[in-house]
């Protein structure tokens, strides 16, 4: 297929007539970061997750641009990945987390518009995506686009995440784990001690005090995959067990088995570890998983032998693959360094923001297009929420934890208001 090439149109005075056409696929942080800073900047705005202005300091206003903004997402609306553990703990937080699309002020502009849908495959050469839709008619369609950013982000497994598509689907998902919850009359065991394993518990203690919760990790440390010092990991330790949830460590899950109980009037199981120990639980929830990156729709010269893209500083897809320059990729599906975080998304996000206008601006030959953003190695870095405390790692500061670092780093909804108003998605910018 050849490549296909949007003419640009430009008037007398310099304005564009056409607008660029821009695919953001999927709408979590890093995309809804990308595509709403690039509004800003093509509305002549500051970005919205900019540094500020120095006091005194002339920054350089933005060159109004037309665009034209298609956000493509598995789901019907923004959900708070962060917040899943409560949001699977709590009904009333599980409303909050999946805000549609439809009613995020801030996406309701004329510019802009969501397809629920899924990204079977992107030809970068001919600059087309086939996209199928979700719900009753699966129809195909083709999107065109001029510039694309992928932030897919990576498939997680039930019950790290909810696997519906629609919100009210996964109300009802999240409400029947609760209610199983509730009824563990001989609680529940929470399996993997990573950052998910820890949160759920401690969430599903915080919101059921009632419950005997256990986490069980195989290592000999909670945190163990993560490339942390061991000062954070131990602290992770002292906070799930001032949560009130019980630990065993160095027990790796052999199997379960149903059995009845005592007095022969219910059933539940028996969890047999691999080291002899077994105990009772009505309900097991499986904290384990190994995301993958959800890249399938690119071209395999865009990806490494995970799957993850490669990328360049710039996020910009690499240099071998067909108009590379013209394709960005943020989020946790970037091989990139450090610890995948829902703030370093929508920094990202802001970058290729950046990047993207600078394209735009240089392909219709206007001067004063900007520095070329470009990510440094990231570090290692946490914030874990862990009951009513949090803990964090930065490795300028060291360890922190105790409540000022929950409400510093979650505030009091395990970041659900922090993500909103740095995203700013609450505010409607409609285009004149």
């Amino acid at each position: 297929m050849g490549s296909f090439v949007h003419n640009i149109v430009v008037d007398g005075t310099g304005n564009i007539t056409t607008p660029f056409r821009v695919l953001v696929i999927g709408g979590s942080y890093g995309g809804l970061s990308a595509a709403l800073n690039l509004q800003d900047l093509c509305q002549s705005r500051a970005p919205r997750c900019g540094p500020g202005p120095v006091e005194g300091q002339q920054l350089d206003k933005p060159r109004e641009i037309a665009v034209e903004i298609t956000i493509v997402d598995e789901r019907d609306g923004f959900y708070h990945l962060i917040g899943s553990p409560l949001a699977l703990a709590s009904e009333s937080y599980a409303e909050k987390a999946w805000v549609k699309f439809e009613d995020i002020p801030a996406l309701r502009s004329p510019n802009i518009r969501t397809v629920h849908g899924s990204v079977q495959y992107v030809d970068t050469e001919s600059k087309i995506a086939t996209v199928v839709a979700n719900g009753g008619d699966p129809t195909t369609s083709q999107i065109q686009y001029d510039y694309l950013v992928a932030s897919a982000g990576l498939r997680r497994v039930w019950p790290v995440v909810p696997q519906s598509l629609r919100r009210k689907q996964y109300l009802f998902e999240a409400s029947e784990h609760i209610r199983a919850s509730a009824n563990a009359r001989h609680g529940v065991a929470v399996v993997g001690g990573g950052a998910v394993g820890i949160e759920m518990a401690a969430e599903l203690k915080l919101v059921q005090p009632q419950l005997t919760v256990t986490l069980v990790h195989s290592r000999s440390q909670l945190l163990s995959s993560e490339p942390l010092p061991a000062e954070a990991k131990d602290a992770s330790l002292v906070l799930v067990r001032e949560a009130g949830v019980d630990v065993l460590l160095s027990h790796r899950l052999d199997r379960t088995e149903e059995e009845t109980s005592d007095n022969g009037s219910d059933k539940c199981l028996r969890l047999h570890f691999t080291n002899g120990h077994t105990m009772l639980a009505d309900q097991v929830i499986m904290a384990i998983s190994r995301p993958i990156p959800s890249s399938s729709f690119l071209p395999a010269q865009a990806l490494d032998k995970d799957g993850y893209v490669r990328i360049r500083p710039d996020l910009a897809f690499p240099a071998d693959v067909a108009n590379g320059d013209d394709h960005f990729a943020i989020g946790d599906m970037v091989s990139w360094s450090g610890i995948k975080r829902c703030g370093g998304a929508m920094h990202m996000g802001y970058f290729a923001a950046n990047n993207v206008y600078r394209r735009m601006v240089q392909r219709i030959g206007r001067g004063g297009e900007g520095d070329v953003k470009e990510l440094k190695e990231i570090p290692p870095m946490i914030g874990l929420a862990v009951g009513k405390k949090a803990m964090s790692y930065w490795p300028q500061t060291g360890v922190a934890m105790g409540e000022d670092v929950m409400e510093a780093f979650f505030g009091n909804d395990l970041g659900f208001t922090i993500c909103w108003n740095h995203l700013q998605l609450g505010e409607s910018r409609v285009v004149a």
